[in-house]
């Protein structure tokens, strides 16, 4: 498994290199935003470790490129942990957001936890309700023959919606399904992740297909 650290701080770089090398894994290195953006488009990585506070393209950057490429999975590493800086890692397409200081164990357990779930992707058919499709192995989804644009996490939360329905999904439940941790409970990260996929896929459709059950819930199903 080959893995991909962009960081310019060179003692954490190298301490990422040393410990995810004594557990395995191949790892290149690079200091800054343009060498990292391309070794990243050569698509030879399981993993990216991607700082945000990068000289030349800072992270923000890179990983907003190589979305437009490729759903290599990607873990943003960065001192900041605020609740804002975290939505928009996740909206820009982030996989995992893991803030500094961190403890080696716990960025070992989530790097496992992306490269397990990749592995565990097989080739799956194309789901579809409705005129909605979505082809997971592809990674693209379509309403009514028309290609749909969809961020990572808004491409999970559909195929999680897709894949449970009929099923009442409840906030706790996407949070854990679609983001694999735990926001403060206050947060709205699920509200606004879903009106942002209502309006791609919904409010240009004349037939509405995700529903809210309030104080339940969201359902995607297809209602006469």
């Amino acid at each position: 498994m080959r893995i991909l650290i962009v960081e310019d701080e060179v003692k954490t770089a190298d301490y990422l290199q040393q410990g995810l090398g004594e557990s395995g894994y191949i790892v290149d290195i690079t200091y800054n935003g343009v060498d990292g953006l391309h070794l990243a488009s050569q698509g030879n990585y399981e993993l990216i470790i991607l700082d945000v506070d990068l000289p030349l393209i800072d992270g923000w950057g890179v990983l907003a490129s190589i979305r437009r490429q490729a759903q290599t999975p990607v873990i943003m590493l960065t001192a900041r942990g605020r609740l804002a800086d975290k939505l928009r890692g996740f909206d820009s397409g982030a996989d995992d957001y893991l803030v500094k200081p961190f403890e080696f164990p716990e960025l070992l357990a989530r790097v496992r936890s992306l490269i397990r779930r990749g592995e565990q992707v097989s080739t799956p058919d194309v789901l579809k309700i409705a005129d909605l499709e979505l082809d997971p192995a592809r990674h693209r989804a379509y309403r009514s023959g028309q290609r749909i644009d969809l961020t990572s996490k808004e491409f999970a939360l559909l195929h999680l919606l897709l894949r449970r329905s009929p099923e009442v999904l409840s906030r706790t439940q996407i949070i854990s399904l679609v983001w694999d941790m735990n926001f403060d409970c206050d947060t709205n990260v699920v509200e606004v992740s879903i009106r942002r996929l209502r309006a791609k896929i919904d409010d240009p459709f004349p037939t509405k297909l995700i529903h809210t059950l309030r104080g339940v819930g969201y359902v995607l199903e297809l209602r006469e």
